[in-house]
């Protein structure tokens, strides 16, 4: 047995020699695989706007012309009289074109024609060009088209589709765009018009100007080529006509990772706590019974199980009772003297009130009794 003990113990310490040795090496060796067989790689992903490029859709492309050099002016709403100030300016108008009233259409028009640049989309909504004072400036009369998209092809990029949302529109024949772009059957999604010494340039849709679609490269060619007539000679003037949401709206679209658990947690609550399906709890008891449906009940009860002297007892005592209140003096009486007492009063045979008031020994008895006792007690 000390051999054996012995044999042991020299086995477990070359067990715990070979695992202190070579547990390193084997970690030396897949650190020598994973090295040779795998390689570190960066990958950049692009994260959501936030902030100021998260409420401002143009921002992104403001800073891209202020970083080439251009000076920029954002506007919250337009103010015609504040936006158009050297014949050299771009005016971008982003938003619903029919919010232009005629008295600001004709100023921006009139700035246009001293060599100004202005930029605006179709309204969304459609509907007749004609009731929209910028667009009826520029000879559009026919009812809007409904969206379609437009192939955008750039050299060495990927085929791209535009315009997808906006509304085409027909030029009028009495004053051609001098460029065009788009099906003419079914509606062109952009076009220049040369008026004086500017242009005006009306695109289907802007939204490849936005800050989520602007990384595109295709969006960049298209945004250079629409910008070129005035670039790099005086500022630009972007417009956000949008109308702002509220707080509250804003809150409710932007925080929803918040408060949408805490609305599942709210309901959650409310049900634990609430009412359950099915009858988990005994039902209520229903709507209890008048005091004479008991007193009836309970006179049924008494009858069919044949307690007839404990009814006519009771009936007895009524009568008695009503006795003592109404002639307190025949109830004072003996025995004898109260019964011809009572018949005189009531003018009832003397033996007739003598059975009624004893009890009777059967059912026949018992209703006979019960009857005189009523028609007692009422005449009383």
């Amino acid at each position: 047995m000390l051999g054996v003990a012995r044999m042991n113990a020299r086995q477990r310490g070359i067990l715990v020699g070979a695992i202190l040795l070579g547990l390193p090496l084997v970690l030396l060796v897949g650190a020598i695989w994973f090295q040779r067989h795998f390689e570190k790689v960066e990958q950049r992903l692009p994260l959501p706007p936030g902030g100021e490029a998260a409420s401002d859709p143009l921002y992104t492309l403001r800073r891209v012309l202020e970083a080439d050099g251009m000076q920029v002016h954002a506007h919250d709403g337009l103010a015609a009289a504040a936006v158009v100030g050297s014949p050299r300016d771009t005016v971008l108008l982003h938003g619903d074109p029919a919010t232009v009233d005629a008295r600001q259409a004709a100023i921006l028009l009139s700035w246009v024609e001293r060599g100004g640049h202005l930029v605006l989309r179709t309204p969304p909504r459609g509907g007749d060009p004609g009731e929209v004072p910028l667009l009826a400036a520029l000879g559009l009369r026919d009812a809007l088209r409904a969206p379609r998209c437009e192939q955008l092809r750039v050299p060495g990029q990927p085929d791209h589709v535009e315009f997808c949302r906006g509304r085409r529109f027909t030029p009028g024949a009495a004053y051609p765009p001098r460029l065009h772009w788009g099906d003419p059957e079914a509606g062109l999604v952009y076009a220049r018009w040369q008026r004086g010494r500017g242009h005006v340039d009306l695109l289907a849709d802007l939204d490849f100007l936005e800050t989520t679609k602007l990384r595109d490269v295709p969006h960049q060619a298209l945004a250079r080529q629409v910008l070129g007539p005035n670039y790099g000679r005086g500022s630009f003037h972007l417009v956000r006509m949008e109308q702002p949401l509220p707080p509250w709206l804003r809150l409710l679209r932007r925080a929803w990772p918040v408060w949408l658990p805490l609305l599942l947690a709210l309901a959650a609550g409310l049900w634990r706590h609430g009412q359950r399906f099915g009858p988990w709890l005994p039902s209520p008891p229903g709507e209890r019974r008048s005091l004479l449906e008991h007193v009836q009940a309970s006179g049924e009860l008494l009858y069919r199980r044949g307690h007839l002297g404990v009814l006519h007892a009771a009936m007895r005592e009524a009568f008695l009772a009503r006795l003592r209140r109404r002639d307190p003096a025949s109830h004072a009486l003996s025995a004898s003297a109260r019964v011809a007492a009572i018949a005189e009063r009531l003018q009832l045979p003397q033996e007739l009130v003598r059975e009624a008031l004893q009890a009777p020994a059967d059912r026949q008895e018992f209703h006979a009794r019960m009857r005189t006792l009523v028609q007692m007690r009422n005449r009383l």
